[in-house]
């Protein structure tokens, strides 16, 4: 009752009339800078926090709430429509939202993301003010051996789900793996990979990666293929979801929320595991597997509710421990500083209006999200309705553009080129993007994790499952791995028993 009554005071903070278009502008700002490529929630926070110098603490927090979840929605708006992610955690988004784009249903994805996004960000909000306390001291439980086995769940169950074989998956993976090899040994501090340049020293931006394997990738495909065909503008299709749609959405848009809220809210988090997760489960579960890969709305509808879950749970960690789990948590945390005020166990009780005004601005930011992007899914659909050529040059653009402004270095363009290249090279070939972006991104971490529990068992092998929950991941990653070989064991004797059968039949 305690926190109900707190986030009810925490209303009357946010819905003041400053607030409330804080909110409004944080929701704009988000959703316009979260539809280029490259610049995602992360750098946005960052380049708008001067900005907010002449704000007090509370409005400026609920604007950088509204870009979070702004830029969320317009990074998931480029991956749909234009196979352009914004950020990593709408990666996912791509594999599904693309195809219906270019089956003319480029709208019904659109909401099924807006929509998505909503459900997510309203449950993974109000399990902040359930949760938070047992989620937070569940988090601080969690060890090296643990991250590790989850990280290699990950691996697992993305490579498996993905492309045409388990070995092309495996190929892109390790695709991956190797670029995230690339900078300084965390460790050791010895460079790897860097061919002497101290430009690679930080390793390549996991934005330029996703932006040159999708975008720049998706350009040239597009661009060898033209000749081919005469690169008709694509319909956009009608702007709502039918009845058809809603039965294959609404419990996607429940089950996302489960896996990506306690994902964003324990340390190394964020919103790549539990999108992809929530995209296999779809694909398990769906009735339609056929249309994966093809065009399947769930494939859309399960992965943005878990990320807007996923943002939701990152806040847990920020608010009641003061630890950042994902870049943009790191950005907020340093707001807070900025401000003079300590995230910790205490900040509930040193700054309740601003904690609760901060959590309840997330409620009215889902709505206006909603209430702004939901009518405008047509209008970004007909982006689709730009010819070709002109939509991948510009594309190619912005592309360029978002990669420089990660590092402000004109090497970044160069590698930009080269991960373009090999984006084209594994369409050629026909190897999922995904595992790669996947390798990037968690590579380096898995890593790190991985050294961590083999230096704490002094390097023992068992040091990798000597906790319940790590031995309870690699249970299902044995049952995922050997989950094919058994169906290949039981189906046979199926298919000769028929055999038998229908021989018997004819004969009688």
């Amino acid at each position: 009752m305690d926190s109900l009554n707190s986030l009810i005071d925490g209303f009357g903070t946010a819905l003041t009339p400053m607030n409330l278009l804080w909110a409004a502008i944080g929701v704009l700002l988000g959703t316009a800078i979260g539809v280029l490529p490259g610049i995602g929630p992360a750098m946005a926070v960052a380049l708008l926090l001067p900005v907010t110098y002449g704000l007090d603490p509370t409005g400026a927090f609920i604007m950088f709430a509204g870009i979070y979840y702004g830029a969320m929605f317009g990074g998931s708006t480029t991956s749909i429509l234009l196979n352009t992610p914004g950020e990593s955690a709408a990666v996912v988004a791509a594999i599904e939202g693309n195809p219906m784009a270019k089956g003319g249903r480029g709208a019904q994805a659109l909401a099924a993301a807006a929509i998505g996004h909503f459900a997510g960000g309203m449950i993974g909000t109000i399990l902040l003010v359930v949760l938070a306390p047992t989620v937070a001291s569940l988090a601080i439980g969690i060890g090296a051996p643990d991250y590790f086995a989850i990280m290699v769940l990950a691996f697992i169950a993305v490579t498996s789900v993905l492309g045409a074989s388990r070995i092309r998956g495996i190929a892109s993976l390790l695709i991956g793996l190797t670029i995230g090899l690339v900078g300084l040994d965390q460790m050791t501090g010895q460079q790897r990979l860097t061919f002497g340049s101290l430009q690679l020293a930080d390793g390549v931006d996991v934005v330029i990666v996703a932006v040159g394997l999708f975008a720049i990738g998706e350009a040239l495909w597009v661009a060898a293929h033209l000749r081919r065909s005469t690169g008709k503008p694509i319909p956009v299709g009608r702007p709502w979801l039918g009845r058809a749609d809603l039965r294959r959405t609404w419990k996607p848009w429940l089950r996302g929320p489960v896996i990506g809220f306690p994902f964003g809210a324990i340390p190394a988090g964020g919103a790549e595991i539990p999108t992809f997760l929530s995209y296999v489960t779809e694909k398990r579960l769906s009735q339609h597997r056929d249309q994966f890969g093809k065009g399947a709305i769930e494939g859309v509808a399960g992965p943005e509710a878990a990320a807007s879950a996923s943002a939701a749970g990152t806040l847990v960690s920020m608010l009641t421990l003061g630890l950042p789990t994902t870049a943009v948590a790191a950005v907020m945390l340093a707001a807070f500083q900025q401000y003079g005020i300590q995230p910790g166990p205490l900040l509930f009780e040193r700054e309740p209006e601003l904690v609760w005004g901060l959590i309840a601005s997330l409620f009215v930011g889902m709505v206006l999200l909603l209430a702004l992007n939901l009518p405008l899914a047509p209008v970004w659909a007909k982006l689709l309705r730009i010819p070709r050529p002109y939509l991948y040059a510009g594309i190619l653009f912005f592309a360029a553009v978002g990669a420089y402004a990660v590092g402000g270095e004109s090497l970044d363009l160069v590698i930009l080129l080269i991960i373009g290249l090999i984006g084209f090279g594994m369409r050629r070939y026909g190897l999922p993007v995904l595992p790669a972006v996947i390798g990037v991104i968690l590579g380096p971490a898995a890593e790190q994790q991985l050294r961590r529990a083999l230096q704490i068992s002094d390097g023992s092998v068992t040091g990798l499952v000597n906790t319940p929950f790590s031995v309870t991941v690699y249970a299902i990653v044995v049952l995922i791995v050997a989950w094919p070989l058994i169906g290949r064991i039981v189906r046979p004797r199926g298919g000769r028993k028929t055999a038998e059968e229908s021989r018997t039949v004819g004969g009688g």
